[in-house]
C-alpha cells in the first residue's frame, strides 16, 4: 500500500465530494445527482490512487482505490448529513457503494501502465 498515493487520492476525492455536496445544498439539480456523482468521484479517487502508486499491482490498486473511494465518500456524506441534506443511514450505504466504485477506479487506473518486469 502506497500511503502517499492514498493520502493524495483521498484528499482529491474529498475536495471534489465536498464541493459537490456544498453545491447540492443550494441546488436541487446537483442534489439529484448525489448518488451517481458521489460514486463517480470515488471512481476518480481510485484512478488517482493507481496513477500515483508506482509499482502497484492490480490488487494493490484495487485496495488503494477502494480505500480512497470509501474515505472521500464517507467524508462527503458526513458533510452532507451535517448540512441536513441526507439521512444518517446513507453514511453506510453510500460509503460501501463508493468503495466498490473506488476499487473499480483503481483497476481502471492501471490500464495503460507499463508492466513491470518480473523475475523468472
Amino acid at each position: 500500500m502506497n500511503t502517499r498515493a492514498l493520502a493524495l487520492a483521498s484528499t482529491v476525492g474529498t475536495v471534489l465530494q465536498v464541493a459537490m455536496v456544498v453545491a447540492g445544498h443550494s441546488s436541487p439539480a446537483v442534489k439529484a445527482l448525489f448518488a451517481v456523482g458521489g460514486m463517480g468521484l470515488s471512481l476518480v479517487a481510485g484512478v488517482v490512487y493507481a496513477r500515483l502508486a508506482p509499482g502497484a499491482t492490480r490488487g494493490d490498486a484495487a485496495v488503494g482505490g477502494l480505500l480512497a473511494g470509501a474515505i472521500c465518500a464517507f467524508l462527503g456524506i458526513l458533510v452532507s448529513r451535517l448540512l441536513g441534506d441526507v439521512p444518517t443511514s446513507l453514511l453506510a450505504l453510500g460509503t460501501v457503494s463508493s468503495a466498490v466504485t473506488g476499487a473499480i477506479g483503481g483497476l481502471l487506473g492501471m490500464l495503460g501502465r507499463p508492466k513491470l518486469a518480473t523475475a523468472r
